[in-house]
């Protein structure tokens, strides 16, 4: 690989000079530097990305035989090797496919088993006296599902979705103030039933309920495969739904862990998001190369972070329902590719993952977008806008929105040039050194990189298919860094150093054997919480 990455670093520096615009000269750019999915168009023409680029990274992908490890991804061999695991979310959403074999066995029957047992169980919930569902979780169990739901509030006709995740009293203290403990379903989502966060606000609202005239033995499910505790919590199996150790936490809403979603908007639009998410598997495994965004997207991102060094990317959606969007892409792709060492324990040839982060549009622009447009580390931009919202009468809002986020773009690569600053002074009447001044002050550099995914609305499948292109992006950069996507070893530690911590923050344990920072910091608690 050490040689593809020399010839991507030659074409960096052979045209880290140029500028985007300029690369418009050709009548055909924008379409060419594009390709779609269905109805959903991917461009990243704004981009220094040249046809001898393109060729140089699609060279990284054979060179890396994404095409071999995707395929053993779908077929179910243990592509997470440092578990021992296969890797198929995609086989929670292959609702008319064939058989997923798991060392002999196929997982289609179980899969689509728990998947009507959760539409049964929604329907019931729909269906009864629930006014309010409580979703408690962390991480992959919490992320997806309230990221989603809020995506698909036009399509809510079900309870109203709350979402707990963080151990912090505040979180589940606010989320239960003001709810009917008779009429809240709460759903507890850990696989192994331990997770320590989610376990103690699961207890708490436990309590809660009991304390405020509910009934707790009705009114919980859970979402994990430990049968013997969630039977231990006092939650009966036919309201436990599990799933298996080859679903990765934040790549599981969709199975069990979407189960609030699915109480949401129903079975029939859930089932919309899964056929969503389908429809660009189908799409990641038949596209040539050249037309596939799923690898198109990895090969601008990998250009962009590995070869030109940006160390950040931000993920800009304009569209408010999805504001926990990119939050959620930060855990996938973070998460996911965060990683030191390559699968055979060597050091990783170039930087791995950025830092992914963003807001959605037009409120960053109030925020941040100064940074992205004039300060001096280039950041690569990623927007989305629908062509269309859900509210007709409010059609000039729209309007503006898709304005706001194609001017964003433009502007990042255009820029303003000094000539034009300064026609602007002169326009207001500065001479001289001020005039010289203030122009400085409104020069934009430009040239600086975005791409835009376009849809025509935000609805289940559309959703489903914006979340499964990020997934097999994030494989896909994986797959040419040489590591493994889907374990997260980066979080253990911090785990077991706040369990061992736990008994010296209670009083119960002394600080011995601890750095003086963390013997300071505790000794401080201790005095100013008694």
């Amino acid at each position: 690989m050490t040689t593809h990455w020399d010839a991507l670093r030659a074409r960096y520096h052979d045209t880290k000079g140029r500028h985007i615009l300029s690369l418009f000269d050709a009548p055909d750019r924008a379409a060419s530097f594009s390709a779609q999915a269905g109805e959903m168009l991917f461009d990243y023409s704004k981009t220094n990305i040249d046809a001898d680029t393109l060729d140089a990274l699609l060279a990284l992908v054979e060179a890396a035989d994404v095409a071999g490890k995707r395929e053993a991804m779908f077929s179910g061999q243990p592509i997470n090797d440092t578990e021992g695991r296969a890797v198929l979310h995609t086989a929670l959403r292959n609702l008319d496919g064939g058989p997923v074999m798991v060392q002999g066995k196929d997982v289609m029957p179980g899969v689509l088993e728990t998947l009507a047992r959760m539409r049964a169980y929604a329907e019931e919930v729909r269906g009864s006296a629930i006014t309010d569902v409580v979703n408690i979780g962390i991480g992959g169990s919490d992320l997806g599902p309230a990221m989603a739901v809020q995506a698909l509030a036009p399509y809510h006709d079900g309870p109203r979705c709350h979402f707990v995740s963080n151990v912090d009293g505040a979180h589940i203290a606010d989320t239960l103030r003001g709810l009917d403990a008779k009429t809240t379903l709460v759903i507890v989502a850990s696989k192994t039933f331990t997770t320590i966060e989610t376990m103690t606000n699961a207890r708490t609202a436990k309590a809660w309920m009991a304390d405020h005239g509910g009934d707790p033995e009705k009114q919980f499910a859970a979402l994990s495969t430990a049968g013997d505790l969630t039977a231990a919590f006092g939650i009966p199996a036919q309201r436990v739904f599990g799933f298996e150790d080859w679903v990765g936490g934040r790549y599981s809403m969709w199975g069990p862990i979407g189960l609030s979603l699915m109480i949401a908007i129903g079975p029939k639009a859930f089932d919309a998001f899964l056929r969503g998410g389908q429809a660009m598997d189908v799409h990641f495994r038949a596209a040539d190369w050249s037309e596939n965004l799923p690898v198109l997207l990895a090969l601008v991102g990998v250009w962009h972070a590995q070869v030109c060094g940006h160390a950040s990317r931000a993920v800009l959606p304009y569209d408010q329902r999805l504001a926990l969007l990119p939050a959620y892409f930060q855990q996938l792709e973070m998460e996911s590719n965060g990683k030191r060492v390559q699968m055979d324990g060597t050091p990783v040839e170039v930087d791995s993952g950025p830092v992914v982060w963003g807001a959605a549009g037009t409120n960053g622009q109030h925020a941040f977008y100064q940074l992205i447009h004039q300060g001096t580390r280039v950041i690569p931009c990623e927007f989305m806008i629908a062509a269309e919202g859900h509210e007709p009468e409010l059609a000039h809002h729209h309007k503006l929105l898709i304005a706001n986020c194609l001017a964003q773009s433009e502007a990042l690569m255009r820029g303003r040039p000094i000539e034009e600053a300064r026609e602007k002074m002169a326009a207001k009447g500065l001479t001289g050194a001020e005039l010289e001044r203030q122009a400085q002050h409104r020069v934009f550099e430009g040239n600086r990189p975005s791409v835009t995914l376009a849809y025509p609305m935000l609805d289940p499948f559309t959703l489903g298919q914006i979340v499964a292109l990020y997934e097999h992006r994030v494989f896909v950069e994986g797959v040419i860094l040489g590591i493994n996507s889907f374990d997260q070893w980066g979080v253990e530690l911090g785990k077991e150093l706040a369990t061992s911590l736990q008994p010296v923050v209670e009083g119960s344990s002394p600080a011995t054997g601890k750095d003086g920072s963390t013997a300071q910091l505790v000794n401080f608690i201790h005095r100013h919480a008694g």
